[in-house]
């Protein structure tokens, strides 16, 4: 698979600080900076779960870790200024749906705090070239719409967590406006991905997650909204985007900073139980699901993303079909419960993604 929009040369030597870095996509994001070559140093409460990939990667030893809650400005703040960023992700988040309707205050504080204190802390720090941040497709005002939202439409996020995260996008928006128009840097996005597979996620309450439980245990799979549609994609298609924004937005700042939809092409936004017919066809015979009716917090039924500007701004797209997606998510799993060796697997996805 050949991906030449992403430049690997750039982020050679680069620094990178990287919140949220424990978590899912944070430690895969943590892996593609370090196979780069990049500085990286990484900001985030230790992850909860165990097992984590962050963990079984080993990442600690490759990189700067700082053991840290975003809510603290003041720790944040010394963390960044030793690391000296050229370049910010921010990931550190609570992500979960069903989590926010238990724990909404703290959704709230952490997805909304977290923003301005990442942000605070660039400004004042004053030298950063290129912020991204990370929020998620349900930030829009969900009409249950068969198309995909574009970057323009209403940002009304309904739970606790979209909301939070709605209201990430417009503080960014602000400081934006306020603190960095024109050439003062740093250039400024949000990235706003659909819901992203890959290996070694062990959240609660997310689908291959969940799948993976289940056949491990040799459980039946329970699937809850079966024909609920989302835009699924593999972590290493968002991430390539997270990446390539962050890079062209340095190098041009007036013509890139924005926010951009990151998602599968239109033919892979599929119903909950294609995507669990895909992973009990790829895991194997003994894998089966059965949709269970449950009352439960509202969740959207219909979720798509146009992602017309990123492909036609940055250059990017998509390079997974769901297909492939499923089988190097099962591949991972696999090789987990195989007690094979995770962090070459992860390394072989990689490598065969920039090759």
């Amino acid at each position: 698979m050949v991906i030449p929009i992403i430049d690997q040369s750039y982020w050679k030597n680069k620094k990178v600080f990287l919140t949220g870095h424990t978590g899912f996509k944070g430690s895969w994001l943590s892996s593609i900076l370090l196979h780069a070559g990049a500085i990286v140093t990484g900001y985030a409460l230790s992850h909860p779960n165990k097992p984590n990939l962050y963990e079984i990667l080993n990442l600690s030893a490759e990189m700067s870790s700082i053991n840290g809650d975003i809510r603290d400005i003041a720790c944040l703040q010394k963390a960044l200024n030793s690391a000296k960023p050229d370049i910010v992700f921010h990931l550190a988040a609570q992500p979960i749906v069903r989590e926010s309707y238990n724990n909404p205050v703290y959704t709230y504080e952490t997805n909304v705090m977290g923003t301005v204190n990442i942000l605070e802390c660039i400004r004042q720090y004053g030298n950063v070239r290129s912020f991204v941040n990370v929020t998620t497709d349900k930030v829009y005002e969900n009409n249950e719409w068969y198309w995909g939202y574009r970057e323009n439409d209403r940002l009304c996020g309904q739970d606790p967590y979209s909301n939070s995260k709605s209201c990430s996008e417009l503080i960014t928006s602000s400081y934006s406006n306020s603190f960095f128009r024109n050439s003062n840097l740093p250039a400024i996005s949000t990235a706003r991905s659909g819901n992203v597979i890959g290996g070694g996620d062990f959240a609660a309450d997310r689908i291959i997650p969940d799948c993976v439980r289940a056949v491990t245990l040799h459980e039946n799979i329970i699937v809850r909204n079966s024909y609920s549609i989302r835009p699924y994609q593999h972590v290493l298609d968002c991430l390539s985007g997270y990446l390539l924004l962050a890079q062209k937005q340095d190098q041009n700042k007036d013509k890139y900073e924005g926010s951009y939809n990151f998602g599968p092409d239109e033919m892979d936004c599929i119903n909950t139980g294609v995507l669990v017919d895909e992973f009990c066809k790829k895991w194997g015979p003994e894998a089966k699901w059965v949709s269970v009716s449950e009352e439960g917090p509202y969740e959207a039924t219909t979720l798509k993303l146009d992602c017309s500007k990123a492909k036609t701004v940055l250059g990017w797209k998509p390079a997974y079909s769901i297909e492939t997606a499923v089988e190097m998510t099962v591949e991972w799993y696999q090789a987990f419960y195989n007690d094979r060796e995770c962090k070459a697997v992860t390394s072989n996805q990689i490598n065969k993604y920039w090759s």
